[in-house]
């Protein structure tokens, strides 16, 4: 593999990472909008908005994308697959926008970031692997950078529990996406199979919106805030990571979408006005340190 080519996997694993490190700002500042009905936007309306756009435009990006003479179309198998696997992206989305209601953004990330761990973990009980010792110090690493990072000991008694457990949800949904994405229908086109994935979590937004719009719908979250939201959540990030990630390899696409983290916490600071003190920095210091840990070989040069 050339240099060019890493230097281009780089380039788009890091834009992708850093489409999504915007997303959960751009839901914080859809909370605190107001739509035509005169009441601020809810959960459902910028997470259904945010499914119904990127569906629409995965359709549009399949009826154009070029077919390969010898692609094999997608079993029944696959599609059965890929739609349960998408309940897993549906039910991130819900728990991750629910948890930032509650919590700062800059906290909220560093709780979804807790799929470091949590991906060793599912390894060691899936494929009854059994964890390296440098595995095993960089999750050391990540919990006590946690513990830092959201500034756990001042912020004891001032963070909302609720935020707290959603955000830690999302992070097990959001593992369980990662791992599933990587391991069914891989014969796959990549914008079919976040079509597909998207479809399935589609099933889980419409039952949640049903459950949790109480107030009539506000349909302008549509160009106001779910354009945005799709394009930075659901459209770009899937498409530049895909594409991303074969350039540069597991091991360094790791590493570089951590950037999604730096990215998130330094939004929130600049458009949110969120205090990040040098203790969280550091915290934050320490995740990503850990992950560049678990993904580099330093056996090799």
């Amino acid at each position: 593999m050339s240099k060019n080519t890493v230097y281009k996997g780089v380039i788009l694993v890091g834009l992708g990472a850093t489409s999504y490190g915007m997303l959960a700002t751009f839901v914080k500042l859809a909370y605190h909008d107001l739509g035509v009905t005169g009441l601020p936007f809810t959960p459902a309306e910028v997470i259904s908005s945010q499914f119904i756009l990127g569906i629409v435009a995965m359709l549009l990006i399949n009826a154009l994308r070029k077919k390969k003479p010898d692609a094999l179309p997608a079993s029944r198998k696959d599609i059965v697959q890929l739609l349960v696997a998408g309940t897993s992206t549906g039910l991130t989305s819900i728990f991750y926008y629910m948890a930032v209601k509650y919590i700062p953004v800059s906290i909220g990330i560093v709780l979804l970031m807790q799929t470091v761990w949590m991906g060793v973990l599912l390894e060691m009980i899936l494929d009854r692997k059994r964890p390296s010792a440098l595995k095993m110090l960089a999750v050391f690493i990540v919990l006590a950078g946690t513990a830092l990072a959201t500034n756990l000991i001042q912020n004891a008694n001032g963070l909302d529990w609720r935020g707290i457990v959603l955000g830690m949800l999302a992070a097990a949904s959001f593992t369980t996406t990662m791992f599933t994405s990587n391991r069914i229908a891989t014969n796959l086109p990549s914008s079919l199979k976040s079509l597909y994935m998207l479809l399935g979590g589609a099933f889980i937004i419409l039952f949640f919106t049903i459950a949790t719009q109480v107030t009539p719908y506000n349909y302008d979250i549509f160009y106001k805030w779910g354009l945005f939201v799709a394009i930075f959540g659901t459209i770009i990030p899937p498409i530049l990571l895909n594409m991303g990630f074969p350039k540069t390899g597991i091991g360094l696409g790791s590493i570089v979408s951590a950037l999604e983290l730096p990215v998130s916490v330094t939004m929130a600071w600049l458009l949110l006005h969120e205090v990040v003190t040098a203790t969280q920095w550091l915290g934050i210091g320490m995740i990503l340190f850990a992950i560049v840990m678990m993904n580099v070989n330093f056996g090799k040069r």
